[in-house]
C-alpha cells in the first residue's frame, strides 16, 4: 500500500493519530519501533540538526535529501514541513515535485512571507490570503499522487487575529487542500472554535513549552482533530541527553557513570538492524 493511502486510511478511521516529529533516520526508526503509525518530519528539528536556527536557512535540496533518507528506513507514512514553498508559487510547485520524490505522503504550506520563522516565534509576516491560495493551487496541480496530503497552515494568529486565522483556513481549504492546520492557538477556547468552525480533517501541532496549552488526546479527539504532531520533544530530549553524557566525559573521561541511560552497544545496533544488513550482504556474497 502506498503510504499516501495508508496516511488517508488513518485520516478516515474515526481515531485521532499522534505523529511525533523526526528528523533523521536514526529518530524515524525510533518513532516507528515505538509503534506510532506515522512520522512528522520537523522542519525546524532538521534546520537545528544542521546547527541553525528554524528561520528557512536550508535548500530545498537538502532538505529533500534529509526527507528521502528518513523514508528509506522506515515503511510509515512521512508528513513533512515544506515552510512556505520556499519563495512563490512556482518555487513552492518544485519543492512539492521534490518532495513527492522523496516519498513522503503529506506536507503543510504555510502563509508566513519567505523567509519563514518558527510557528511559535514572535514578529511573524504573511503573505495576502490570495497568493497562498495560489501556492496551493500550484502544488497541488504539481503532484502526481492523487492521494497526496496537501495540508495548509496559516499563522494569522499572532498577526491578524484569531478571526482572520479562521477566514484564511477556510480560504485554503476551498483552494483544494485536504487538512487544515491553524498554528499556534492560545487557549482551550479557540483550539474548541477552529474544530467548530472548520469543515473537514483537521491538524493541531501540541509540544511542551509553546504558546498553545497541552490537552489530552482524547479532548482533541472529542473536539473533531484527526492528527496532533509533536515536533520536537524528541529532539530536545536528545539535546539534554547529549549534554549530560558530555558533562560526564569532561568530569570522568569516560561515560561509564551514565551507562544506565544509555542504550547498550547491542540495543543500539538493533534498532538500525545491523544483523540484517550483515545477513543481506552474506545472500548476495554467495
Amino acid at each position: 500500500m502506498r503510504v499516501t493511502v495508508k496516511l488517508r486510511a488513518l485520516l478516515n478511521s474515526g481515531r485521532i493519530t499522534v505523529v511525533p516529529g523526526a528528523y533523521d533516520g536514526l529518530s524515524s526508526r525510533l518513532v516507528e519501533q515505538a509503534g506510532f503509525p506515522a512520522i512528522y518530519a520537523s522542519g525546524g528539528a532538521i534546520a537545528r540538526s544542521a546547527g541553525v536556527p528554524d528561520m528557512g536557512l536550508l535548500s530545498v535540496s537538502a532538505i529533500a535529501d534529509r526527507f528521502a533518507a528518513m523514508v528509506d528506513v522506515v515503511d510509515l507514512p512521512i508528513i513533512a514541513d515544506a515552510d512556505t514553498g520556499y519563495g512563490n508559487a512556482l518555487n513552492a510547485q518544485a519543492a512539492a515535485r521534490a518532495f513527492e520524490r522523496a516519498g513522503i505522503a503529506a506536507f503543510h504550506l504555510e502563509d508566513q512571507s519567505f523567509p519563514k520563522k518558527c510557528g511559535h516565534y514572535d514578529d511573524k509576516g504573511l503573505v495576502p490570503t490570495a497568493e497562498m491560495v495560489a501556492k496551493l493551487k500550484a502544488v497541488r496541480d504539481a503532484l502526481h499522487d492523487a492521494d497526496f496530503v496537501v495540508i495548509a497552515r496559516t499563522d494569522a494568529i499572532a498577526v491578524e487575529g484569531f478571526a482572520a486565522a479562521l477566514e484564511r483556513a477556510a480560504a485554503y481549504l476551498e483552494a483544494g487542500a485536504d487538512v487544515s492546520f491553524v498554528e499556534a492557538p492560545t487557549s482551550e477556547s479557540q483550539i474548541a472554535e477552529i474544530a467548530k468552525r472548520l469543515p473537514g480533517w483537521k491538524l493541531i501541532n501540541m509540544f511542551e513549552g509553546g504558546k498553545t496549552p497541552l490537552l489530552p488526546v482524547s479532548r482533541l479527539q472529542t473536539l473533531g482533530y484527526q492528527l496532533v504532531i509533536i515536533p520536537s520533544d524528541t529532539q530536545r530530549a536528545a539535546i539534554t541527553a547529549m549534554q549530560r553524557v558530555l558533562a560526564a566525559i569532561a568530569r570522568d573521561g569516560s561515560a561509564a557513570a551514565m551507562r544506565g541511560d544509555m542504550a547498550s552497544f547491542a540495543e543500539r545496533e538493533a534498532i538500525v538492524d545491523t544483523a540484517v544488513y550483515l545477513a543481506r550482504g552474506k545472500d548476495y556474497a554467495r
